[in-house]
């Protein structure tokens, strides 16, 4: 499965935090698994100082590089992700209710979305054990500063965006709406489908009228900012 690549964040004056309810959940998972206090404040250095470089997430794992003045470090890490039974059952709470996957998709995590998929027997938020890390250094306690260092860089992407912890969990964005297509699509009537591929066609059509008008054809086939060829004498 495709990783998804996260550009590198570069270093920021005062540090930075989560500011979500769930992006905290993250910080309290990282400081539960952290070995020491003393671990968390190195990790929170390098985190903020821009020591980490991008980092690749997938489904049920995340690798980043991070560099410290011994060297430069890989940290492969792991999350649990959901079984099939979990997956159908977090998308069954998403289709729950109108509007929950317009808010995945403007940044926003219901709170009850995850309440009931808790009640579902899904846990969507990581707790301290959950988070595993492999790490090249020598460092004895684990997870490793370095890999604390990402975890810390974790939060900031999934307090941005909530469907970093539905794709580690198993669940990518793609996934999601293709498995809420094909739940809807299922469960429509045939006239409902036919209304829906209306539509969309027209839909397609406007939008191709609005391109049309804005682009005339006279300046197709060139490049943005290229000058128009010149009258012919």
């Amino acid at each position: 499965m495709t990783a998804v690549l996260h550009p590198r964040v570069p270093a920021r004056r005062g540090g930075a935090r989560a500011t979500t309810w769930w992006g905290k959940a993250w910080v309290r998972a990282v400081e539960e698994a952290a070995y020491a206090d003393a671990d968390l404040k190195a990790a929170r250095t390098l985190a903020r100082g821009g020591h980490v470089g991008q980092i690749a997430t997938e489904p049920g794992r995340y690798v980043a590089s991070v560099d410290d003045p011994r060297g430069l470090w890989t940290v492969d890490g792991t999350l649990p992700v959901l079984d099939d039974a979990g997956l159908a059952a977090l998308v069954e709470t998403v289709a729950a209710e109108a509007g929950r996957v317009a808010s995945l998709l403007a940044g926003d995590l219901p709170h009850d979305l995850v309440e009931q998929a808790e009640e579902a027997g899904v846990e969507l938020l990581p707790s301290g054990f959950e988070l595993g890390s492999a790490c090249g250094c020598d460092h004895w306690a684990d997870p490793c500063v370095h890999a604390l260092a990402v975890l810390h860089q974790l939060a900031w992407l999934v307090d941005a965006d909530p469907l970093v912890l539905l794709q580690l969990r198993g669940l990518p964005r793609d996934e999601l709406l293709a498995r809420l297509h094909a739940r809807q699509t299922s469960s429509a009537r045939p006239d409902d489908i036919d209304r829906d591929l209306d539509l969309a066609v027209e839909a397609a059509l406007y939008a191709a009228r609005i391109l049309h008008d804005a682009d005339p054809p006279e300046s197709f086939g060139r490049v943005s900012g290229e000058a128009p060829p010149a009258p012919s004498s």
